[in-house]
């Protein structure tokens, strides 16, 4: 069974994840529990499906594409259904999926999937919150039959943004090592200007992090100088 796991993230880097790198909205309706198997109908952007799970085991499962008006039908008559957007990413061979629900309730979470091949080395970036892998609560089945739950809140740092920013920029070829984690894998670029130049006028601290960043979108701008209060 492929490692799968799950951690809750903040809602502002949930939405810069959709900025930068776009995002499919996708619908499922799940049926009662049963004893030996359960079943809900998945309806993405390109495709609809019947899933069938085994005793309810994810990887033991059995998938029918439908077309769009039977997947709708199901859809309507199920029993809970959630509604969230999904943007993947990738670090090497593994996967990272950053889930937004708006249905039932609002709520930001981040799978894992496929990578590292030994669960214990997956050392969780610097912007991943806390892991809800063992709370059932969490499942997309749950959150569609239960509601979702009150999930508790994540900090900003300046760390798990920049650790955000590398991993948008492509810098993680592979999983981070535990005393990688977070870290870029390209050395900084010095953005001196040469000796000769002339010097450029006094820049405000906020200015300054905004050169740091090395990205002028207001939305990054603003969440930096949010930050700026949290530093000792």
């Amino acid at each position: 069974m492929p490692m799968q796991r799950l951690f809750i993230i903040a809602p502002s880097l949930a939405r810069l994840i959709r900025k930068e790198r776009g995002s499919e909205r996708v619908q499922e309706g799940y049926f009662p529990d049963q004893p030996d198997r359960s079943a809900f109908v998945q309806i993405e952007e390109t495709r609809s499906s019947l899933i069938l799970e085994a005793g309810g085991d994810a990887a033991a499962e059995e998938r029918a594409d439908l077309p769009l008006a039977h997947a709708q039908a199901l859809l309507a008559v199920s029993q809970g259904q959630v509604e969230y957007v999904r943007t993947r990413l990738s670090i090497g061979a593994g996967e990272i999926q950053a889930l937004h629900f708006v249905r039932p309730g609002s709520l930001d979470l981040v799978m894992v999937t496929g990578a590292p091949e030994d669960e214990q080395d997956l050392q969780p970036l610097l912007w991943f919150g806390p892991e809800v892998s063992a709370e059932p609560a969490y499942q997309r089945r749950r959150l569609a039959l239960d509601g979702t739950p009150d999930a508790s809140e994540v900090d900003l740092t300046d760390a798990a943004l920049h650790s955000m920013l590398d991993l948008l920029e492509n810098r993680f070829t592979t999983w981070p090592l535990p005393h990688e984690t977070g870290v870029s894998d390209e050395p900084t670029v010095d953005a001196s200007p040469p000796s000769d130049a002339l010097a450029p006028e006094p820049e405000t601290e906020a200015d300054q992090e905004a050169d740091d960043l090395g990205i002028e979108d207001t939305v990054i701008r603003e969440l930096a100088r949010s930050l700026q209060p949290r530093r000792g």
